[in-house]
């Protein structure tokens, strides 16, 4: 009895799996979400995109191992890789009392951590562009990602050609660029003209948050490319984290800053936010 019982248990799993496969396969392949490997934005193919689950973590991928963003299922509105926690060291160089009132804008969606965590946590008026459709519709589906609207609108669009539209010019006080395609080998976007244009969108006050990562990155003369726009006064460079990215933060206005003011205000992020903002100053640095 008790083997006839395990075979029946054995054949119920089988079922069960398949099911929740090809459940799982109409989610990014029906005509109701439109979303498949064939999907084109312009000339270009875009990769299908998948996600993970493994344990608490939930891994976002498109059509490669790259992972291109995570989620803590149990915590999914808090940001829980390094790179990603450093991409709000912009935080450390704004007045916190007005964060509510602030535009932030991501390019690159990801799996929407940023974008949810300024909308959501931080209460900030938020835009996030991306340019494949499946990548939003999967962040709505199965990252906790919101529908837009008042204060959050996630866009279908070109960063290249978002940053050179007039409507945005000086309406962004928190840039952040997060863009890589399904290999992740180096940014797509990473060229002096491209931060250029990037700080034109920016307010008086504005601040950019890049990240770059890749084998075929070069932090340093991603930094030099950014200092060509930005000035060498005004932009700061983490250093690499063990997964190998290093983020870059660009002041549109640069000022000065002393220890003891940042230490400050790495504190009060803390009590605010769970962000390990006080580790930051021992890796940030002007370059």
């Amino acid at each position: 009895m008790e083997i006839f019982l395990g075979l029946i248990a054995c054949i119920a799993a089988v079922f069960m799996g398949a099911y929740l496969a090809k459940k799982q396969a109409r989610t990014f392949s029906s005509p109701s979400h439109g979303f498949t490997q064939d999907t084109k934005l312009g000339d270009g193919k875009l990769p299908a995109v998948n996600y993970f689950d493994y344990g608490d973590m939930r891994f976002l991928h498109l059509g490669s191992p790259a992972v291109q963003g995570s989620m803590k299922i149990s915590k999914p509105f808090e940001i829980h890789l390094e790179y990603q926690q450093r991409m709000m060291g912009w935080l450390l160089f704004t007045d916190l009392e007005k964060i509510k009132h602030l535009h932030t804008m991501q390019l690159g969606l990801g799996a929407a951590s940023l974008t949810k965590f300024c909308n959501l946590m931080l209460g900030m008026q938020t835009t996030a562009i991306e340019l494949n459709p499946q990548v939003i519709e999967t962040c709505r589906l199965w990252f906790n990602l919101p529908e837009n609207n008042d204060s959050l609108q996630v866009l279908i669009g070109d960063a290249a050609e978002v940053v050179q539209q007039k409507q945005w010019f000086g309406k962004v006080d928190v840039l952040q660029v997060d863009i890589y395609d399904q290999d992740a080998e180096h940014p797509v976007l990473d060229t002096a003209l491209f931060y250029s244009n990037c700080k034109q969108l920016l307010t008086e006050n504005g601040c950019m948050a890049v990240n770059i990562f890749g084998r075929h990155s070069n932090a340093k003369e991603s930094a030099k490319k950014i200092a060509q726009s930005f000035g060498h006064d005004a932009v700061w460079m983490f250093r690499p984290t063990k997964a190998g990215n290093s983020i870059m933060v660009a002041l549109r206005s640069p000022r000065a800053f002393d220890q003891h003011q940042l230490e400050q205000q790495a504190k009060a992020i803390e009590t605010r936010w769970p962000l390990p903002t006080k580790n930051w100053l021992k890796a940030l640095k002007p370059i």
